[in-house]
């Protein structure tokens, strides 16, 4: 796999990959990260390509899904740290 380009962004860091008959797309933000895995055709062949591909839209949906992630991961800390602490006795 080698990194064919990078698309700028002022929140995430978007990097693009190819690697056989594939084209991938990776997002970074913080802890978080998506990648999205196209296969080469006549129109997806390069980085322009990819470029075009991800758009203004694209991009805030991935942004929104960012979010999702870290309320998912919220929930689940906020769940975790609940039943660690029921496991202490209470004192009085």
């Amino acid at each position: 796999m080698r990194i064919i380009g990078n698309i700028d962004h002022p929140v995430m860091k978007i990097t693009v990959f190819k690697m056989d008959n594939k084209l991938s797309v990776k997002f970074e933000t913080g802890l978080y990260e998506q990648t999205f895995k196209f296969r080469e055709s006549n129109e997806l062949t390069d980085f322009n390509a990819i470029q075009r591909l991800v758009d203004e839209h694209f991009m805030q949906q991935v942004l929104e899904n960012f979010a999702k992630l870290h309320q998912i991961k919220n929930a689940a800390l906020g769940r975790f740290i609940k039943e660690e602490d029921e496991e202490f006795e209470e004192i009085v």
